[in-house]
């Protein structure tokens, strides 16, 4: 699949399976279509982050789905290939999504949340321990993309006389999600491109000195259109409070209802001084997506939270994609 030029920036629209059902995805990602973006990321939960959301299809379904109403290239925002669900039937998912998408396809993985991976049973490893689990994942997956029969007996995993069948002509990229300096350096040494979220630039300056190179690099952002700028940070509390959490949060509360309790700390204040365009004003949207492509992200992809879905797509379409730096 091709990446995003290094030379040359693009912009994607965020499908949250979190936020909507499989219907209303595939509906979301003919409209991305239709008002201008150049890719969709998909999000892969078990749970949405709070029961306001209130979804969360199985993604595979959906990227199914998806090969059949668009035209766009996809991408996992993000996988966990360790726990939930074994590298192997990662592998054999990703490699049928790629054939079904003609080659449109990068796997995005990342070490995951206690949210959707604790669903089994299994202790929530330290970020250590995930991160070295990734490692073997990634491995497994890659062995499994060249075709042939695999036996692996890793530290975590054990594959016996292995084959995918159905795959794709080339492997599927792989790009790493990094927040941090040792996933990101990870990203680095083992990715076929870099994943974070936000205008953030130390860590891509990180991820291209310590092996990223010219690597493509994908970032993600949120915001919430609406005509009335109060109606918008009141459905951003209500609806994605989790975007305000402080540090590892996110990873180890394994329960829509902690995130809940968590998020109870979270002010109108908190999301009226953030980061995140609230209204419908472009300038605003324009300058988010700006800052992160001036960052250096090759990939800027945005998320809309709200209902206004139609009212976000033609602001998009007609006043916001046109004015990107390209």
């Amino acid at each position: 699949m091709t990446a995003p030029s290094t030379r040359q920036k693009s912009y994607g629209y965020v499908l949250s399976c979190e936020d909507y059902g499989p219907r209303e995805l595939t509906e979301q990602a003919r409209m991305a279509e239709a008002a201008g973006f150049d890719w969709l990321w998909i999000s892969d939960h078990y749970h949405p982050w709070n029961d306001e959301q209130g979804n969360s299809p199985f993604v595979w379904s959906v990227i199914g789905a998806l090969s059949e109403v668009t035209s766009l290239p996809v991408q996992t925002a993000v996988t966990c290939p360790t726990i939930r669900i074994h590298p192997a039937v990662v592998a054999q998912a990703a490699a049928t999504a790629a054939v079904q998408l003609q080659g449109r396809f990068r796997l995005g993985v990342g070490s995951g949340e206690a949210l959707n991976e604790h669903i089994l049973g299994t202790a929530w490893p330290t970020a250590p321990v995930r991160l070295e689990m990734l490692e073997e994942a990634v491995e497994v997956i890659r062995k499994l993309f060249t075709g042939k029969e695999i036996t692996h007996r890793g530290r975590h995993y054990t594959v016996e006389n292995a084959r995918l069948y159905t795959r794709p002509e080339q492997p599927v990229p792989i790009d790493i999600s990094g927040y941090g300096p040792v996933a990101t350096d990870l990203a680095a040494r083992i990715g076929d491109g870099y994943i974070n979220t936000g205008p953030e630039a130390g860590m891509l300056s990180r991820f291209r000195e310590h092996g990223g190179g010219d690597k493509p690099s994908f970032t993600g952002l949120k915001c919430a259109y609406d005509t009335d700028r109060d109606n918008a940070v009141r459905t951003v509390l209500r609806r994605w409070p989790n975007s305000f959490l402080p540090g590892e949060l996110g990873s180890v509360l394994p329960t829509p209802t902690f995130f809940e309790q968590a998020t109870q700390l979270v002010t109108e204040e908190h999301v009226r001084n953030g980061p995140m365009p609230l209204g419908d004003d472009p300038e605003e949207h324009i300058r988010s997506l700006t800052a992160a492509a001036e960052a250096g992200y090759d990939a800027v992809m945005m998320a809309q939270i709200g209902p206004d879905l139609r009212g976000f797509f033609e602001l998009y379409r007609t006043k916001v994609l046109p004015q990107l730096p390209r």
